[in-house]
């Protein structure tokens, strides 16, 4: 293949520009706030279901005091009837009187070992709550701290997008002066060769695979025409030749 010489050394600014874009891309791709983000979705994933279980349990508890308040109630109205039919002197028979008696003191152990079980239930709740609280003041930390790296990765994104639509912009503008079977090469190339289609030849090193060149090749670029497309014998990249070329 032939091209002219500036069509060549043209290609050096396209696959410049190229990489830029490439850099960009992998910039976008690798924000450290990226995978901040993602930690702290976790995070917050975490905790909302900790902070569910926690609301689960709280009412629970909830649901088993009020269960033992009731029946503290009725224990004391009970009580109340069975003593006010004490105090009246209305129980005549002994029998009945031992048994009204009986049933207080039953009843009085029952209030207290329910006042017991209201009691445990009551420090059960509160340490739920506790528990409770904190999740969600550290949900809320961790939700400032998300919303502030979703905002510190949406400028960056921005940023991003804005030299992406410079660089893309020189580069059509310089692709365009490029001849049309030179730049389907470079395309070629670039897409099986890790993003680098031309490379130039740098004191008899193509820049594209880093590697010296022998004395032998070196005489043969130095001979070739200066419009031929010459490619690299190691990587073959398209090599340009320039004025640090050494030839």
């Amino acid at each position: 293949m032939n091209a002219a010489p500036e069509d060549q050394l043209r290609l050096l600014d396209v696959q410049g520009l190229d990489s830029t874009l490439d850099r960009l891309e992998h910039r976008r791709a690798t924000l450290p706030e990226l995978a901040e983000i993602e930690t702290l979705t976790e995070r917050n994933e975490s905790l909302a279901a900790d902070i569910v279980r926690a609301e689960t349990e709280d009412s629970d508890l909830g649901r088993e005091q009020a269960k033992i308040d009731t029946d503290v109630e009725q224990v004391r109205s009970r009580m109340q009837r069975d003593q006010q039919r004490l105090d009246s002197g209305q129980v005549g028979s002994p029998k009945e009187l031992e048994n009204l008696q009986s049933e207080i003191e039953s009843l009085h152990r029952r209030q207290a070992e329910l006042e017991d079980a209201e009691l445990e239930v009551m420090e059960q709740r509160e340490a739920v709550q506790t528990r409770l609280e904190l999740l969600r003041q550290e949900q809320g930390g961790v939700q400032a701290s998300l919303a502030d790296a979703a905002h510190r990765r949406d400028a960056a994104f921005e940023e991003i997008a804005a030299e992406v639509e410079k660089t893309t912009a020189q580069r059509s503008e310089i692709a365009a002066a490029v001849a049309e079977d030179l730049l389907a090469l470079y395309t070629k190339l670039r897409a099986s060769s890790g993003g680098v289609g031309a490379a130039a030849l740098h004191r008899g090193a193509c820049q594209g695979c880093h590697l010296q060149l022998n004395t032998t090749d070196v005489n043969r670029l130095r001979d070739a025409p200066a419009d031929e497309v010459l490619r690299c014998e190691e990587c073959r990249r398209i090599l340009v030749r320039t004025a640090e070329s050494g030839l």
